[in-house]
């Protein structure tokens, strides 16, 4: 990280305040409420989250103490017994919600599924024992690789039952990928199916891993596997065993395992830029009462609301906010196996339409691909169930967002623009939509209970508006607890990049932010994509905002390259509507604009134009790609974290054709 302090020029002055009938009826409804509950949580933390998990949740023996807090090692809840899978299934089933439906679930070929709370929970029981009768046992890791259908979730909420962590890898992963994984997590278990739908065409799973277990993954001993696609697949014989097979078998009474507040609930990896994916490790009791008052507060969630998260159960949005967040306060999750794609480009508003979804949370790179897409497509639709918008992922173009609050929610629904990662296990940065007016592109105010700061590299609180490095400085119940194997790595990585603060060391995020004057957080981007340009710390998200915010830019992707005067050179990737065409005149204006909108210091020196940006699973640019394609650099590192690999070799092709000099 630099030593210099991150230029932020780009200026948001729009503020939209809670429509007062949807802050009447909210769980948290004026900002005073808002700021009450901020200031209980900060000046007593333990406190604070002892009376929510006491109120919140279901304990068979409740904690000795509150936090053990042996820096950077922290242990929520000491003592306490509780099972997440209870919590998200047995309690509801002395109330109303027992047939309630717990996931209402579509297919991508149109079939759809609706399980109920006691029916899901029948299935859990059962598959929980399924896995029992292979030799699964507490402590045992599961491998989950799976397309986004009910027996996911069933998959995730029968492991949990049973206290066996799960590990989802994402359907869309490598096989190399994939034995990786399974490698680092000694996996016992693998949960598949034969395939997925995506994008109209069955995608296999069940080949994947075949592959992955035929080149490593030796502590697997047996394979799982859901009927989906009914492709031909090969069944090894003695390892691989059909799901329903196994269901016919399976008792559906499985008393929940108490498990201790700080078992491990699941491990999920991370890509870094460089080397071995990180296994985050997450435990029982602060995770559930997180993800349960993040669900709670943040969606205000009401009993008769359709919440939909779009995100895939490989990531972890899906296991928060569509399996265990959603789940434990008692709601309806729907789930949908789909993208939008050319064949459908309304099939997210087609589900909204046919459910009547009420709280729609989506990454802002879906909402940049439906303003390309047009209005005509969401304008045919009845959206009018709508009450609420989200936001995750990244960092949301103000431009987008205005897209978003008009044509999606009508001007009516408020946005929570939400900031986290799979470290913090839940939402930290976010509006109460109730409480907190929003400014189009800022994640607002932190969370209840997050004491946040923005810094420079010693650790020296700055001023607002210049803007600096994210840290949290407090433990918070869903924080990752390791690295799983590699204490010594999640201790380098996240608490040893800032020096101690008030003696203490603090959560380095990575991500470059700044705060304003109403003390609004603005993420900025992670610290590797910011870019010194003489002098100057620009951040790729503004100067993509920037140029997002010009009438023919559909979406960008900005970086820096290396300039033996500047410093850095800015290059920008841009893709435009369907009704603009590159011409040497729309690169001027271009440039003009981003001048206009940032300053000369922000000028690109080079806008190429392309119809693809390489992008993860869940919707990241990866711009160090980008980086070595506007070098000339010969492509290299890991290929995995994108979601289509080919789009790297077809934007290289085309920026060599189109720009000779690259290179």
């Amino acid at each position: 990280m630099s030593e210099t302090t991150i230029e932020s020029i780009l200026q948001e002055t729009r503020l939209f305040y809670p429509p007062s009938e949807f802050a009447q009826e909210a769980e948290i409804n004026s900002l005073k409420a808002y700021e009450e509950h901020y200031a209980e949580a900060k000046a007593d933390p333990q406190a604070f989250w002892a009376k929510l998990a006491q109120k919140e949740l279901h304990w068979f023996k409740k904690w000795d103490q509150v936090l053990d807090w042996q820096p950077p090692f922290a242990k929520w809840f000491v003592g306490g017994k509780l099972n997440i899978s209870y919590n998200c299934l047995d309690r509801h089933l002395t109330t109303p919600r027992r047939n309630k439906a717990a996931i209402i679930w579509e297919g991508e070929p149109g079939d759809s599924r609706t399980l109920t709370y006691a029916q899901l929970h029948r299935e859990v029981c059962q598959f929980a024992n399924s896995m029992k009768q292979l030799g699964v046992k507490k402590g045992d890791r599961v491998g989950i690789y799976m397309p986004m259908i009910p027996e996911a979730a069933i998959a995730m909420l029968a492991c949990a039952r049973i206290g066996a962590p799960h590990s989802v890898v994402f359907g869309g992963f490598s096989a190399e990928a994939l034995k990786d994984r399974l490698e680092d997590a000694q996996a016992k278990l693998v949960i598949t199916a034969d395939g997925g739908f995506r994008k109209d065409k069955a995608v296999p799973l069940k080949a994947q891993v075949d592959l992955a277990l035929e080149h490593g993954a030796p502590t697997v001993e047996n394979v799982i596997v859901v009927q989906r696609t009914k492709e031909p697949i090969t069944m090894v014989e003695g390892r691989d065993h059909w799901w329903h097979d196994l269901q016919k078998t399976s008792s559906p009474h499985c008393p929940a395992e108490i498990m201790d507040s700080e078992d491990t609930l699941f491990i999920l990896y991370t890509s870094g830029s460089t080397g071995k994916p990180k296994g985050v490790v997450h435990t029982t009791g602060g995770y559930n009462l997180y993800t349960h008052m993040t669900s709670k507060w943040v969606f205000d969630l009401k009993e008769t609301d359709v919440y939909w998260c779009t995100a895939d159960v490989g990531w972890i949005t899906g296991h928060s906010y569509i399996v265990y967040g959603p789940l434990s306060n008692g709601a309806t999750s729907l789930m949908y196996e789909g993208a939008p794609r050319a064949s459908n480009p309304g099939c997210f508003w087609d589900v909204i339409e046919k459910y009547g979804v009420n709280i729609f949370y989506t990454a802002p790179t879906a909402i940049r691909a439906f303003i390309k897409m047009g209005e005509d497509i969401p304008n045919a639709r009845d959206l009018s169930s709508l009450r609420l918008l989200g936001t995750v992922g990244e960092p949301i173009n103000p431009e987008a967002w205005m897209w978003y609050h008009r044509v999606i929610g009508a001007e009516r629904c408020p946005i929570v623009d939400t900031w986290w990662q799979t470290e913090t296990g839940g939402i930290m940065v976010t509006a109460l939509p109730g409480a907190i007016p929003t400014k189009p592109g800022s994640a607002t105010r932190p969370f209840p209970g997050i004491i946040v700061d923005v810094v420079d590299k010693q650790g020296n609180p700055v001023p607002d508006n210049t803007g600096g490095y994210l840290v949290v400085k407090y433990p918070w119940p869903s924080m990752l607890r390791t690295v799983y194997g590699n204490p010594e790595r999640f201790r380098k990585t996240y608490w040893e990049e800032i020096p101690h603060i008030d003696g203490q060391p603090v959560y380095f995020a990575g991500d470059s932010v700044r705060r304003d004057e109403d003390g609004y957080f603005w993420i900025m981007g992670r610290v590797d994509d910011v870019m010194n340009v003489a002098g100057h710390r620009l951040g790729s998200m503004e100067l993509e905002s920037a140029l997002k915010s010009h009438p023919g830019v559909a979406e960008s992707g900005v970086i820096g390259i290396p300039d033996e005067i500047k410093g850095e050179e800015i290059v920008a990737f841009v893709i435009l509507k369907n009704d603009f065409s590159p011409s040497d005149d729309l690169v001027k204006e271009l440039k003009q604009h981003v001048m206009e909108e940032i300053g000369a210091i922000a000028r690109p020196g080079e806008i190429y134009f392309t119809d693809v940006l390489p992008k993860t699973r869940s919707g990241k640019i990866v711009r160090r790609f980008l980086r070595q394609i506007a070098a000339g650099q010969e492509i290299v590192g890991d290929r995995s974290t994108v979601e289509d690999p080919t789009v790297l070799d077809k934007l290289e092709a085309e920026i060599r054709e189109k720009h000779p000099k690259v290179g």
